[in-house]
Parts: structure tokens; C-alpha cells; sequence
């Protein structure tokens, strides 16, 4: 993974009522290396693509989908890198994706995807800390997809090719 990036599978505790999940604590040191101050919840439909942008300025989000399916990347322009975490609300986990990275995410599946996503620094209104670029930017061209190459790296990135064939 590139630096930083930390996928934290979470326990899910059930019983006859239904289930228990801790979803963010402090002393998660592991992820969780930032003083949260804001959480934010995004609800997407089947099929959609909310990418690419960073934050220059110290942004660090948490992600945790809670409903459907997401597939997240991020992708470092220096190293041609890209990392790509499959995550789900039936396997609840928490990815930490250091905002200088390009980052998005695609819902995968048939139903909307509910995230949950908590940051380390406040929005500011008059001038937000997102520089943008489009989804379907074709220079974005990892060379190395999950520290591994394989068909779909050294060509511009896909959103929509299937991983496996």
C-alpha cells in the first residue's frame, strides 16, 4: 500500500437483537493518527463515480461504508502507484487515505452505497482545500496497481474494467 493508507477491518459483535460495531476510537493508533473534527455522510447510487481529487493541505479522510459496496482508490502521481481497497458494509472496515493522494471512489454492485467518511480538518466554506480532476482522466496511468502489475496497469485508468475476467 502506498504510505499511509491503513485498512482496519472492524468487529462486528451479534446477537439475538442484531449487531454491535465500534467504528472510530482514539486509541486506534494505527488508523486513526489524526484529531478528527468533522464527520460526513455521502449516499451514491448503482454505477456512480465521485473522483478524482485531493487536498493539499493536510487532509486526512477515514472512510466507512455502511451500505453497499465501494471500490476506493487513491493513486500517487510521483510513484504512478495505485491503491485499490474493495469495501463494503457487510464487512465493515476503515480506510485511511492521506489527502495528498488523487482519490475517489466507484459504487459497485446493484444498490446505493451509504458512507460515512470522518476528516482531520474542518471544510472551509470560502476556500475548500480540493483540487479536482475528472474521473475519467486518462492520465492517470498506474504502473503498479496494489504494489502489483497486472492487465490493467501501464494504461489509463478504468473505472469500469472488472478487476478479474
Amino acid at each position: 500500500m502506498l504510505p499511509g493508507i491503513v485498512v482496519k477491518p472492524l468487529k462486528r459483535f451479534a446477537d439475538e437483537r442484531g449487531f454491535f460495531t465500534e467504528i472510530m476510537r482514539t486509541d486506534w493508533r494505527d488508523v486513526i493518527q489524526d484529531d478528527i473534527v468533522q464527520a460526513n455522510m455521502s449516499v451514491s447510487y448503482p454505477g456512480m463515480v465521485r473522483a478524482w481529487h485531493r487536498h493539499e493541505r493536510g487532509q486526512v479522510d477515514h472512510f466507512l461504508v455502511i451500505r453497499g459496496a465501494l471500490k476506493i482508490c487513491a493513486y500517487d502521481d510521483e510513484s504512478s502507484e495505485l491503491d485499490e481497497v474493495i469495501s463494503a458494509g457487510e464487512n465493515p472496515q476503515l480506510v485511511r487515505v492521506p489527502g495528498h493522494y488523487w482519490h475517489g471512489f466507484k459504487v459497485v454492485g446493484n444498490e446505493q452505497a451509504t458512507l460515512i467518511y470522518f476528516v482531520n480538518r474542518l471544510y472551509d466554506y470560502s476556500s475548500p482545500d480540493e483540487e479536482r480532476r475528472p474521473w475519467d482522466d486518462q492520465t492517470i496511468i498506474p504502473e503498479t496497481i496494489n504494489g502489483k502489475r497486472d492487465d490493467r496497469c501501464g494504461k489509463a485508468w478504468d473505472w469500469f474494467l472488472p478487476a478479474f475476467k
